[in-house]
C-alpha cells in the first residue's frame, strides 16, 4: 500500500501455526515495502474478520487480489474505485526506493453484526526501475535485498526493469469508529485530490483512525503484494512483500550481486 509507504510488515510459520494464531487474533510485526507500505498493527479476530481471512485462504493471495468482491460471501456492503495512481515510488525491503509505479485501487467496505472491515486492493499495477527522479530515497538495491530484515544481500536492479504487480490490503475499523461518507471520491469531496490509503479511510470514517497516535488506529493487519519482471536477464523476477501471516518476503526482482 502511502505516502502510507513508510510502513510495514509479518511472516508465515506453518498453515497450521497460522490458523491457530488467527483463532485468536491477527497480529503483525514491523517490516517494510509495496507500492504503499502498510502501518501494521493487531486486531481482535472477529467472525467478519476471521470470514474474509477463510476467503483469502480458500481462493488464495493471487486470485483475492484481483477478485470481483461481489463474488465472496458475505459481498461488501459499498464498493469504491477505480482510483489511479500515477508516478508512484515503491519500496524495497531495505527501505530503499527501488522502482515506479502506476496502478488502480479499489475500497470495499465489509459490514456485519458492528464489525466493519476495509479490503482496498491494487490491480493492474505496472513498475518501471529506478524510482521516481528526485526522490530521495531511490537507490538501486534490489526490492529483496533485506527480506525479513535479513543483512543487506548485495542484490541490484538495473535501470529500466519492467513489470506488474498486484496485491491487496485488508484495514479492521476498530468499535467505535464509524463510516460518516459515502462519497465516491477516494478523498471524499475532493474528487481531485491525489488517493491514497489515508485520506480514503480519514475522509470516510470518524473519527480520522489512520493518523491518531502517530501510526493510527486503522492499522492493516494482512498485506500481500506480487511482483513479476518476466525473462530480462535477471537473477531473480518474482517478488512477494507480505505480512509474516501471509508469506513474508520472498524472492527478488534482480539483475546483479555486488
Amino acid at each position: 500500500m502511502m505516502n502510507l509507504r513508510q510502513l510495514t510488515g509479518l511472516r508465515i510459520i506453518s498453515t497450521a501455526t497460522v490458523l491457530v494464531i488467527l483463532s485468536m487474533m491477527v497480529g503483525v510485526v514491523w517490516v517494510r515495502a509495496a507500492p504503499e507500505t502498510p502501518s501494521l498493527g493487531t486486531s481482535v479476530l472477529t467472525p467478519l474478520l476471521s470470514t474474509i481471512i477463510n476467503n483469502v485462504n480458500t481462493i488464495g493471495d493471487d486470485a483475492f487480489s484481483t477478485v470481483d468482491p461481489s463474488t465472496l460471501t458475505p459481498p461488501p456492503t459499498q464498493h469504491y474505485g477505480p482510483y489511479t495512481t500515477m508516478n508512484d515510488p515503491d519500496s524495497g525491503s531495505c527501505g530503499n526506493d527501488w522502482a515506479t509505479d502506476a496502478f488502480t485501487r479499489f475500497f470495499s467496505i465489509f459490514s456485519q453484526s458492528g464489525s466493519i472491515v476495509v479490503v482496498e486492493q491494487f490491480k493492474d499495477g505496472t513498475f518501471v526501475t529506478p524510482a521516481p527522479t528526485g526522490d530521495p530515497s531511490a537507490t538501486p538495491m534490489s526490492p529483496g535485498a533485506c527480506n525479513n530484515s535479513t543483512p543487506y544481500d548485495g542484490g541490484m536492479v538495473s535501470p529500466g526493469i519492467t513489470g506488474s504487480f498486484h496485491g491487496y490490503e485488508i484495514i479492521p475499523i476498530p468499535a467505535g469508529v464509524m463510516e460518516t461518507s459515502n462519497d465516491p471520491s477516494c478523498v471524499a469531496y475532493m474528487s481531485s485530490a491525489p488517493c491514497t490509503t489515508t485520506d480514503f479511510i480519514d475522509t470516510h470514517f470518524t473519527p480520522a483512525c489512520f493518523i491518531i497516535s502517530g501510526a493510527g488506529a486503522c492499522p492493516v493487519t494482512t498485506f500481500f503484494f506480487h511482483y513479476a519482471a518476466g525473462d530480462q536477464d535477471l537473477i531473480a523476477n518474482s517478488w512477494i512483500d507480505s505480512s509474516s501471516d501471509r508469506a513474508g518476503e520472498i524472492g527478488d526482482i534482480e539483475s546483479t550481486t555486488i
